[in-house]
């Protein structure tokens, strides 16, 4: 009889992973990097527990869309109040604040659970080439 594997916390090793954002699509680097900070590209994964790895994603101001989503994507967000809709087209807020585009992107595309808090604090993303993360020696991988 063959046992079910099971991680243990004291087991889990993260490593830490670069992310060019100039190199494919929005889409394309969201997915890349929920499946890292999830961890579910590993042998040893376990839905229950959080093995996942650290991401860090660069040149996030030079994002690409694909299609007509520069100029129709929109973000919504509400105060709560009546009338507290507020929108900010793709561009606006890649321009104010490219990280945020990144984080709701991959957010959307974790599972919604208790773990989703400590997944997005492992999510590093700059606007620009650099990083204050070389300590770490992230390995850099290909989006294709």
């Amino acid at each position: 009889m063959f046992k079910t594997f099971n991680l243990k916390s004291a087991e889990i090793s993260r490593t830490w992973v670069m992310i060019d954002a100039s190199e494919a699509p929005l889409g394309r680097i969201a997915t890349l990097a929920a499946k890292h900070l999830i961890g579910k590209y590993k042998t040893n994964y376990t839905p229950h527990v959080d093995g996942g790895d650290y991401v860090v994603i660069v040149n996030a101001s030079k994002a690409i869309v694909t299609g007509a989503k520069a100029s129709d994507k929109t973000y919504y967000r509400h105060s709560g109040f009546p009338g507290g809709l507020t929108e900010t087209s793709y561009q606006d807020a890649i321009a104010k604040d490219p990280a945020k585009v990144f984080e709701a992107a991959i957010k959307g595309m974790l599972p919604k659970n208790k773990q989703l808090p400590e997944r997005l604090k492992r999510l590093k993303v700059y606007a620009g080439e650099t990083h204050t993360h070389e300590a770490q020696k992230p390995v850099k991988i290909g989006v294709k």
